[in-house]
Order: structure tokens, then sequence, then C-alpha cells
């Protein structure tokens, strides 16, 4: 009988299918603690693991004997040691495209919200003694600014259609598509990421996280002053530190941050603490609609992966189980 350990709260259209997988012929365990410990003792018998954010590290999987795939309740798998899995010819497997839409609205919210101040806007309506912030005249409009899509894949490609719907001029910068497979004509190809950037007076960003912040110092120093930015990439993606010298600057006007180098962040972090930051717990891909399709995906991973009829495209380390 294969075991399934699911590790993480699902949707509970997910819980539903998940114990339905009992009369299938499966047994499961399903803890909604989201944390390595939680699970790291019960993987000694598990054939598939579903995981949502936490980590997964090579010593918790020296107790997996059994263990065929991992499949993760997303598409980014930053916490997890590829290595590791590969070293022992263990599947990873993604969803598809069921949160694209969603990360392009919150993107989209952000740059918005941005523009408009919305935080330093709502604490002026909650203490009257702000209320002639409106003054200042701080808002932006986005109607005709020039906006730089940065990972151009799936939620890149909706926010593109978003923002020209507000009358934006788009660009995409993403070296990893070849020109002849470019996604959109009507979007332009930022060919260096750079040049891109002091052209924007809007950023997103839609990329995994790598070893260095692509949003780095030198980054923020061919931006144009007064940048707005949207992060609904990975914490890491963007540095900090950096991100702060720029808001106090003014290279920056505002963020919007759903992802932080540590999650969830510190309070003391300063980025909390300010009202030109707009910040959210990692919440772009977590509508009601998206959690159940990304419950629902995640599952039929591990259970297709197990009866050999999983889509290769969804197998993220398929050279390695050769």
């Amino acid at each position: 009988m294969p075991h399934l350990l699911v590790a993480g709260k699902l949707h509970p259209t997910g819980v539903n299918r998940i114990f339905e997988l009992k009369k299938e012929g499966y047994s499961v365990t399903y803890i909604e603690d989201i944390s390595e410990k939680s699970y790291s003792s019960l993987i000694s018998d598990a054939d598939a693991l579903i995981i949502r954010t936490q980590p997964l590290s090579s010593e918790t999987l020296n107790n997996a004997s059994n263990l065929k795939v991992v499949s993760r309740h997303g598409v980014g798998y930053d916490a997890i040691d590829l290595q590791a899995l590969n070293s022992r010819k263990i599947a990873l497997t993604i969803v598809g495209d069921v949160n694209s839409v969603s990360v392009a609205e919150h993107a989209m919210m952000q740059l918005l919200a941005c523009a408009k101040h919305v935080v330093r806007a709502d604490r002026s309506v909650r203490d009257p003694s702000k209320w002639n912030w409106r003054n200042q005249l701080e808002q932006r409009e986005i109607s005709g600014s020039n906006l730089l899509i940065v990972g151009f894949g799936r939620a890149g490609q909706k926010l593109a259609q978003m923002a020209k719907a507000f009358n934006m001029n788009v660009r995409a910068y993403d070296p990893y598509i070849g020109t002849d497979k470019w996604p959109h004509k009507d979007v332009i190809r930022a060919t260096d990421l750079y040049q891109g950037l002091s052209w924007a007076d809007c950023l997103s960003l839609h990329v995994p996280k790598s070893q260095k912040p692509l949003i780095s110092e030198t980054a923020f120093a061919h931006m144009k002053p007064g940048m707005i930015i949207a992060n609904t990439s990975r914490g890491g993606v963007i540095d900090e530190k950096a991100l702060l010298n720029a808001l106090n600057s003014g290279q920056v006007h505002a963020v919007g941050l759903d992802v932080f180098e540590q999650e969830p962040p510190s309070s003391k972090l300063e980025l909390c603490n300010r009202d030109d930051t707009l910040l959210s717990p990692h919440i772009a891909g977590l509508t009601d609609k998206a959690s159940e399709r990304m419950a629902l995906a995640c599952i039929d991973n591990a259970i297709n992966y197990l009866k050999g009829t999983i889509n290769p495209n969804l197998i993220v380390n398929k050279e390695a189980l050769l």
C-alpha cells in the first residue's frame, strides 16, 4: 500500500481528496504544521511527500528510505535540497499553471498601491493630524509609465496584459527564453537588465532566488529616481539593505513586498516600519481558488508519479532520474 505524507495545511478540497485516496488503496498521514521538524520523524514510511514552503534537508532525506517523489505545493523549491534529491534519484515535481492569475493580480495591486501611496494615505485618515498629507501631491499615475517585468513566465505574461489595460508601456527581461520563443510580440524584449532598469518607471519581479540578489546595489544605481517596485517572486531576489538605502534616498518611490529574505521577517526589520512599503505575508498565489487548484494539483502529481503517468514537464529533476 503506497503511503503519502502530506506536510502542511491544504485547502479543504485538497484535504477531502487525500482522505478519498484511502478508498483507492493509499495510506495517508496529514500534518497541518508547516515546519521540517513536524514531519521529519514520519518520512521513513513515505513513498510520496507533499510539501508546502518548509525546508527539506539532506538530514531529513537520510531517513527517507522509501521516498520516490516530493511534490511541491507550488512552483518554487529553493528551500529543498535538490542535490540531495538528485543523489538519491528522488523526483521533485511542481504544479503547473494554477496561480499565475493570482500572482499577476497581486503584482498589479502592488504597483497601483505604491504609485498611489496607499499605506501613507490610509494612515493620514486614521491619524487626523496627518490629513494635510494629501496636499503634498506624492501620488502618481501609472498610465503612460514604463513597466519592466523581470521573468517573463506565466505570471509575468499575465501581468503584461493587465498593465497594458492600464495604458502602461511594457518591456520584459528574461534571458532564459529564446528569441524564437518570445511569447508576446507586443511586449518588447529587454536584452540587458541594467538598460531595462534605466528605462523603467516601475519594476515587477517574477524570478527564482539565486545565490546573489539580482536587484543589488548596482541594479539600484541604474534605476531612475522614484522607481516603483513589486516583488512577488522570492525573498533574496532584492538586497534588502540596498533597498532600504534606495527608499531613504528617493531612488525608490515605494515598494510592494510579498516575500522576504527571512520569513516571517523580524519585527526589527526597518522595512516593516515604514509607510512607503506595502507588505504581505507571501500570499500572492494564495487566493481561495488558486489554493484549491494548487492542492489538487500537487496531490495529483504525487499519485501520477507513483503510477507512472506524470506529465514529464512537471518534474524538475527528470535528467537526474535517468
